[in-house]
């Protein structure tokens, strides 16, 4: 049973190990993300994956929201 954590962006046990992917896809977030850093351009990862332009602003979205979400605590 998939879960969305955002849209497009869902999470099911039964697809890559229950690991964050584009919705339709076994494409996983962390991929597409790795991908962007290295300096692929959307548009390259969209055609390699058979991805949507859509898609990979969903990706950004996610990872935006959680690491807005995230909370460091300092240990001294």
């Amino acid at each position: 049973m998939a879960l969305q954590l955002s849209p497009r962006i869902i999470v099911d046990p039964a697809i890559r190990f229950g690991r964050p992917v584009i919705q339709g896809t076994r494409v996983p977030v962390d991929l597409v993300l790795a991908k962007l850093a290295a300096g692929m351009t959307a548009v390259e990862i969209a055609n390699d994956y058979a991805l949507t332009i859509d898609d990979i602003q969903a990706v950004l979205l996610y990872a935006a929201r959680s690491l807005a979400e995230e909370e460091i605590r300092l240990v001294a």
